[in-house]
């Protein structure tokens, strides 16, 4: 279970405090997807990072399964059994795709999982099992790469930030059947995913608004859903707002 209490975090702006995160508390128990919606600029993607360690919180404190995490490294967290797929996935130059996923599996795999786990996120295992993690790829490719060293890591609480940035419709469309599969099989884990998509906040257990950096609304999918749709701050339909995968 993921426990905040009074997470807040602040950048200096121009000589000025100005403030991300305000004063959320939040608990993400196991065997839940949840996802984060709200507006542009509301602090999701802070949030996330608050939470995998890549930022550092004001004030406040996080505990994952009773430990306390809040000053703990990126590393010591994945140690824990925390992932994070980024927004804009990282390049690893001179390191191929079968390298990646094995790392990532923390253990020995065969191409074959390899291959499996390209499959998940719509890759031809074969043309990619072999290439460099480099510039050679595009954007939509290398999310969907990161995807699947994600679902080979197989971490305790696996954050997404907005998986479906830079990937085509049919891969998208194949993105929900793996997080409706993960979301069968997580009976001991949990998923947080950052989204404005409507078929994604469909799939969810809860749903977390966040606006101007405060909780806003949470519950059921189906009590807050139906406030959101039809608010383009806060959902957007797959349809027109997907990139192509090779762009």
């Amino acid at each position: 279970m993921l426990k905040i209490k009074n997470l807040s975090f602040s950048v200096d702006a121009d000589g000025q405090k100005k403030e991300i995160i305000k004063n959320v508390s939040l608990e993400i128990p196991d065997g839940k997807l949840y996802v984060i919606t709200g507006p542009n600029g509301g602090g999701k993607s802070t949030l996330a990072k608050l939470i995998t360690g890549i930022e550092k919180p004001t004030s406040g404190q996080i505990f994952f399964n009773d430990t306390e995490i809040t000053d703990m490294s990126i590393t010591d967290r994945a140690k824990l059994g925390i992932g994070f797929a980024f927004q804009q996935p990282v390049r690893f130059k001179g390191i191929q795709v079968f390298d990646l996923i094995r790392l990532a599996a923390g253990k020995e795999i065969s191409v074959l999982d390899a291959c499996q786990y390209l499959s998940l996120v719509g890759l031809c295992a074969k043309e990619y099992i072999n290439r460099e993690v480099n510039s050679s790829l595009s954007g939509g490719e290398l999310k969907r790469i990161e995807i699947a060293t994600v679902l080979a890591r197989k971490s305790m609480l696996t954050v997404f930030d907005e998986p479906e940035a830079g990937i085509d419709l049919w891969s998208f469309s194949n993105l929900i059947d793996v997080f409706k599969q993960q979301r069968s099989e997580i009976k001991d884990r949990s998923l947080i995913i950052i989204s404005h998509q409507e078929r994604i906040l469909n799939i969810a257990d809860e749903i977390i608004v966040l606006n101007s950096g405060e909780v806003e609304k949470q519950g059921e999918k189906d009590t807050i859903l139906p406030g959101l749709i039809g608010s383009p701050s806060a959902v957007k339909s797959c349809r027109g707002t997907l990139k192509g995968a090779n762009e």
